[in-house]
């Protein structure tokens, strides 16, 4: 029995879910745009650098689940998947996906982004495990805030761990376990792995993957 653990944004998907999503809601006018969209950018640099303070980022992205009703963010999510999602799931992440899914893997996605506008994205992918970043919710609503340790950095080791715990496995369970991502917030769990893959790497994690022999790979187009 294998592992593969994919990583979504600039991953999986040909760009990054999480800034596109305040993008969209700067675009319907569901967020000031002046101000959301420059703490958006700002935030997304951040994450680029490795200077990220994850926990004033949530506070940051989370806010505008709690202002609205389900039923009005689930048929904003709708739209975006259909106008900014669908097209930047390309044919050979979704055929990697499906070669692991055949080979009969335990797949799953880790990502820092919430799980409110990944879980649809995974779904659509066909991955049937999810570990992202969890917005807590109250009587159905969201709270604004993030319930539990985010998935992100060193964070996504220990998620990945409680999620194995929970179905009585261990890193010890596999024979190999992957994980593929782009970006060098994602080191320590790239370093878990059995088979660490960068896949359209920032510059940082190329030069680790060159120094280390790890396999490089491009999932555009």
């Amino acid at each position: 029995m294998n592992l593969a653990l994919f990583d979504l944004d600039n991953t999986l998907l040909a760009g990054d879910s999480d800034f596109e999503w305040g993008q969209f809601l700067t675009r319907k006018g569901i967020v000031d745009k002046e101000v959301f969209e420059a703490r958006n950018v700002a935030f997304y640099e951040q994450y680029k650098a490795g200077t990220l303070d994850i926990y004033e980022f949530l506070d940051f992205q989370l806010q505008p689940l709690a202002r609205h009703t389900r039923a009005e963010l689930d048929a904003w999510h709708a739209e975006f998947m259909e106008s900014t999602v669908r097209p930047m799931m390309t044919p050979k992440a979704q055929a990697l996906v499906n070669e692991h899914l055949a080979a009969g893997d335990i797949v799953a996605v880790v990502t820092a982004t919430n799980s409110f506008v990944t879980g649809p994205i995974v779904r659509a992918f066909g991955i049937p495990h999810l570990i992202a970043t969890i917005p807590a919710q109250e009587n159905g609503a969201f709270t604004g805030k993030p319930r539990g340790t985010p998935s992100f950095q060193g964070g996504k080791i220990e998620r990945v761990e409680s999620w194995l715990e929970s179905m009585a496995l261990n890193w010890g369970s596999f024979g190999k376990s992957s994980f593929y991502s782009d970006s060098h917030n994602d080191l320590p769990l790239l370093c878990k792995v059995t088979n660490p893959v960068a896949v359209d790497p920032d510059a940082t994690l190329q030069a680790r993957a060159e120094a280390e022999g790890w396999p490089v790979i491009s999932l555009r187009g």
